[in-house]
């Protein structure tokens, strides 16, 4: 089943007293690339976070955030330089005492000098909390690759409605082939009719004549190439893993062959059946830039 690159999961949960949230979204792109938001002293989940995401898709370009809160237990631990603040004390002592103002210095006055403070993170051990968050991400994942599917399956439908078109399309051409040579030759004869006169057509240069055009505007190779390319299309369609690139050059070599035959047709109806066929293809190509 092909994968879109576009995609969208999120996934939330509270274990052991801390609160994981893992957002992921993409958007079609050539290679793998994708940036992942942490808190600061979360930085060392980005490269596993990436590693996660990289096993288990190869295009596209990824957003991804985790966040983290504790809800349970100290996140921080507070130090107090008791020598600063005991400097602090003493000072306002002294101060009291050269002004004969009344010793009042309590422990809330004594908290305003924030300086004495120290708020330490508590430090965590890194596979501890890849534990908390490798479930909360997998789960996001999982959410998010089914997204990817489910736009991967309608992309195909409607990538195999229109291959189906263009195959109606170029049975038109195929049959409307044979026809342009005939039309050619009668309107030859009748030329050379009119420029002769009574005397004796050579049937045998208007033959040649008809031959060589019909060889100049011959399609058959172009049909059962661009007919293959069709069959090529679908199976690759059908097939497992990431085709993107497969089906981009597939589609190049289809625009090739309409192009070749748009080129070589002297026929208005079927110049009018390329361009819708051409049209049908650039829409298949619109859908595959965004296949895995």
């Amino acid at each position: 089943m092909i994968m879109s690159m576009t995609g969208y999961g999120r996934a939330q949960q509270v274990i052991e007293g801390h609160d994981v949230t893992v957002e992921l979204r993409s958007v079609n792109h050539r290679y793998f690339e994708c940036s992942v938001r942490t808190p600061r002293a979360y930085g060392y989940l980005e490269e596993k976070l990436k590693s996660c995401l990289q096993s288990r898709m190869s295009r596209g370009k990824i957003e991804a955030g985790i966040y983290i809160q504790t809800v349970e237990g100290p996140s921080a631990q507070v130090e107090i330089n008791h020598a600063l603040a005991g400097e602090y004390l003493q000072a306002l002592r002294n101060m009291g005492s050269s002004l004969g103002i009344r010793d009042d210095i309590t422990v809330s006055a004594m908290a305003r000098f924030s300086d004495i403070f120290t708020v330490l993170k508590v430090q965590e051990d890194e596979d501890y909390i890849w534990k908390l968050v490798s479930p909360v991400a997998d789960e996001a994942v999982g959410r998010f690759l089914e997204m990817r599917r489910a736009e991967g399956e309608r992309m195909q439908r409607d990538i195999l409605d229109r291959a189906e078109q263009v195959r109606r399309m170029v049975e038109r051409v195929k049959e409307r082939s044979p026809e342009t040579v005939r039309l050619y030759r009668e309107r030859l004869y009748q030329k050379l009719q009119e420029v002769l006169g009574d005397r004796q057509i050579d049937e045998q240069r208007v033959l040649t004549e008809a031959a060589v055009f019909a060889d100049r505007v011959a399609v058959d190779e172009e049909t059962v190439r661009l007919e293959s390319h069709l069959s090529a299309l679908e199976e690759i369609l059908r097939s497992q893993g990431a085709v993107g690139r497969k089906l981009d050059f597939l589609v190049q070599e289809m625009n090739r062959e309409a192009n070749t035959i748009g080129s070589k047709a002297q026929d208005i109806e079927i110049a009018r059946v390329v361009v819708d066929i051409k049209a049908e293809i650039e829409k298949i190509r619109e859908q595959i830039q965004n296949i895995e």
